[in-house]
């Protein structure tokens, strides 16, 4: 898989994902879906990774031809 990347980055431009976040933000979720701590993206990768996985979808529809992970703040301190 590296290889075709590498491959396919010596050839064209490569589009990525964009704006996790606001994409997240737009999708009204509550202090719940965030399993308790509000406004925590990286918790939404356990509470609910069809979240995660529906934004990701829609950048590889838009055109994207890489996406990367929800994970903002990750740290074992932010994530207690």
């Amino acid at each position: 898989m590296k290889t075709r990347f590498l491959d396919t980055l010596r050839e064209r431009v490569l589009f990525y994902d964009g704006a996790m976040g606001t994409q997240l933000q737009a999708r009204s979720l509550t202090k719940e879906d965030f399993g308790g701590k509000e406004g925590c993206n990286d918790y939404l990768s356990l509470t609910r990774p069809d979240v995660v996985e529906a934004v990701h979808t829609a950048y590889f529809e838009a055109g994207a031809d890489a996406v990367e992970t929800n994970s903002f703040q990750a740290s074992r301190h932010r994530l207690e």
